[in-house]
Formats: structure tokens, C-alpha cells, sequence
């Protein structure tokens, strides 16, 4: 017989590197620091935060427009004190949303590694799959013509 020898399980076994936890090791890698930084970047791409912010807003610019005169802090028209925090708050939380992302995209990145691997995997399992099936086939026949003959 000249038939493909098909791959036993554990010689396809010996091939694969084991699966990893990309998650996990993204996480293992990160620093306290940037930890913050995603956390922070999950956080505040939140609806929860822009109420927050709504409110404070709101609470802010009502106080200080509608309270007696001698308990108002931030005067209107101008409402300095708040567009000075305002623009501390943006200043502070801009780079760190970005150091966020850029933290976030190589998780994807090593995401999106894992992926091919998986799916490199399960190619080669399907290809190892359908040799079986294919020797399979032509043993039958070779049965079946046996059968036949005798």
C-alpha cells in the first residue's frame, strides 16, 4: 500500500505550543501605575461618569446662580473657579486616557496573537482530520473490493 500515513494524536500533540492566558499575562506585565491608567480609561469612557460630570456641572453653575449672594463662591457670569477645575480635570485626564488606549491596544494586539494561534491550531487539527478520513475512505474501499473479489 502507498497510503499517507496519518498523524497519530500524540505526534499532533508534540507540534502545539500549549494554550496561554493572554489576559492574564497582560495583566502580570502592567506596572500600579498603569494599571490606574486602565482603570481610569474604563472608567471614564462611562456613561456613569459623564452624569457625574452633568451633575456637578449643573449642581456648580445652579448654586452659584441661584443661592443668596453672600453664599455664592464662583460668580456668575464667569464662573472662574469652574473652568479653572474644569480644565485641570481635562488637562490631567487627556494623557492618561491616551496612555490608557495605547496600553489597551497592545492587549489587543497580544489578543489578537493568541487568535491566530488558536486558529493555526485548529487548521492543523482539521487538516490531521481529514487525512484520517481520507485513509479511512481508502481503506473501505480496499475492504470493499476485497469484499467483492472474495
Amino acid at each position: 500500500m502507498d497510503m499517507q500515513k496519518p498523524l497519530n494524536f500524540d505526534e499532533l500533540k508534540k507540534t502545539f505550543k500549549p494554550m496561554r492566558d493572554v489576559n492574564a499575562e497582560h495583566r502580570q506585565h502592567l506596572s500600579k501605575l498603569e494599571r490606574l491608567a486602565v482603570w481610569i480609561t474604563d472608567h471614564i469612557g462611562t456613561m456613569g461618569f459623564i452624569l457625574i460630570i452633568f451633575c456637578w456641572t449643573i449642581l456648580w453653575l445652579s448654586w452659584n446662580t441661584l443661592a443668596p449672594k453672600a453664599e455664592r463662591f464662583d460668580p456668575f457670569p464667569a464662573f472662574v473657579l469652574w473652568l479653572f477645575i474644569s480644565n485641570m480635570i481635562q488637562i490631567f485626564l487627556m494623557p492618561l486616557i491616551m496612555i490608557g488606549q495605547n496600553l489597551q491596544g497592545r492587549h489587543a494586539e497580544l489578543r489578537a496573537q493568541a487568535d491566530f494561534e488558536v486558529n493555526t491550531k485548529a487548521e492543523l487539527e482539521v487538516e490531521a482530520i481529514l487525512r484520517h478520513l481520507e485513509n479511512q475512505n481508502k481503506l473501505i474501499l480496499e475492504i470493499l473490493r476485497k469484499l467483492e473479489n472474495n
